[in-house]
């Protein structure tokens, strides 16, 4: 009699995958609606007839405003069933898109970015509940893996499709572009999502403010919190001036900008996995500290060039970002291992929401530091290159204390301590 093969389960069920997918692409559009922004700087500017200053004002308000929202939605996320609470805010970050998309004043898109910051701010966080409900733990970080991958997708098909676009029919293309897809992603949610009610039937008697609080004024959570300020701080000041220093500073043709965040993006892809593996391998504050030194000697050179080659700028940012996502991917690693599995998911929220709002307020402090010149050129971009250098050595020896404590506390448990 022959035997029998035993059947092999499949790692993800037919719905588990659609559940990938469709929380990566909710997740990319959310990550294409923010960052879009940052390469339409100087093509915004120079139609609204705005300043540095306000311009970093509509950058930051999103950041803010996605923070506080983030901050003030966390203890609550558990009490709804979590397919509707991602239909409202996505809906309302659909409607803030489509006030972008028509805005005809700085007044208007100012508040635009508010609406869209306050409803779009809440989602990542409601995605990473949906992955903890719905998937186990021993696969949740290839599920993370993919959903993460929006951030470079966006910078390789977003960005982009957005400025050429924006080239060729205006700055309000690309946000009209977004507005078309949010609304088929969300009528798919609105037919195939299952709802997501399983926690509901855990009774939970515990104030959400009382939850909020204790986690935030958890001693050794104080200390991550502080470093992620810190973190922040570098992307958000040189990020909302990135296109105009191009197109203004180093003499890269607006309609070639999306050749220089294609590759950057591409670049992103290919760097990411490699250094996930290498963090694994020698350590994440090592992996840290190589990242910043990488980051902290490209901030140095590239905010004190002058008219540069294209090919030399996109060699340049390569490496630069090289040295930015080993910083990310090393600190989020990090940052998982300090939480108590009961504050777990509102450290998470309140530590996304701590990056926004420094972020914000990083990308509005950047804009009282840069001036335009007479001939359009922007000045005092190297001061911002040292404000960032500044914060990285902060960071570096807050993130160093944090991976101190995190072996410290792991040591009589017997765990390995390799992080």
């Amino acid at each position: 009699m022959a035997k029998t093969k035993p059947t092999i389960e499949p790692l993800f069920t037919k719905y588990q995958i659609f559940m990938i997918v469709i929380l990566s692409i909710i997740q990319f559009t959310v990550v294409l609606d923010f960052m879009v922004l940052s390469p339409l700087g100087e093509q915004l500017m120079s139609e609204l007839k705005i300043t540095p200053a306000q311009f970093s004002r509509v950058v930051s308000a999103y950041a803010i405003f996605a923070g506080l929202s983030g901050l003030l939605t966390a203890g609550f996320a558990d009490r709804f069933d979590r397919k509707k609470l991602l239909l409202f805010f996505y809906t309302g970050f659909v409607l803030g898109t489509f006030l972008c998309a028509i805005a005809p004043t700085y007044n208007f898109l100012l508040m635009a970015r508010i609406v869209t910051g306050i409803f779009g701010g809440v989602i990542g966080s409601i995605g990473f509940a949906i992955v903890a409900d719905l998937f186990k733990a021993e696969v949740r970080g290839r599920v993370m893996g993919f959903t993460q991958m929006a951030f470079a997708a966006s910078q390789i098909l977003g960005l982009p499709v957005g400025l050429l676009l924006a080239a060729h029919f205006g700055w309000h293309a690309p946000f009209t572009m977004i507005v078309g897809f949010t609304i088929l992603v969300g009528i798919i949610i609105v037919v195939y999502m299952k709802p997501i009610d399983e926690h509901l039937k855990i009774k939970n008697d515990r104030s959400a403010f009382t939850h909020l609080y204790k986690t935030l004024t958890h001693k050794s959570y104080l200390r991550a919190f502080l470093a992620t300020t810190l973190l922040a701080t570098g992307g958000f000041m040189l990020m909302p001036f990135g296109s105009d220093f191009s197109v203004h500073n180093l003499g890269i043709q607006r309609i070639d900008l999306w050749k220089l965040y294609g590759v950057t993006g591409i670049s992103s892809i290919i760097f990411g996995p490699l250094i996930g593996k290498l963090c694994d391998r020698i350590g994440q504050f090592k992996m840290f500290l190589i990242g910043t030194i990488l980051s902290g000697v490209m901030v140095a050179i590239y905010t004190r060039l002058g008219i540069t080659p294209l090919w030399e700028v996109m060699v340049l940012n390569v490496i630069l970002f090289a040295g930015i996502t080993s910083r990310i991917i090393s600190s989020s690693a990090l940052m998982t291992s300090i939480p108590e599995l009961k504050d777990r998911g509102a450290f998470m929220s309140i530590n996304s929401s701590v990056s926004m709002i420094s972020g914000g307020f990083a990308a509005f402090l950047a804009g009282l530091i840069v001036v335009r010149s007479e001939s359009g050129n922007l000045l005092h971009y190297e001061r911002l290159g040292y404000v960032v250098m500044v914060s990285m050595v902060i960071a570096l020896t807050l993130i160093y204390i944090v991976d101190r404590h995190i072996k410290k506390i792991r040591k009589p448990a017997g765990v390995d301590v390799a992080v």
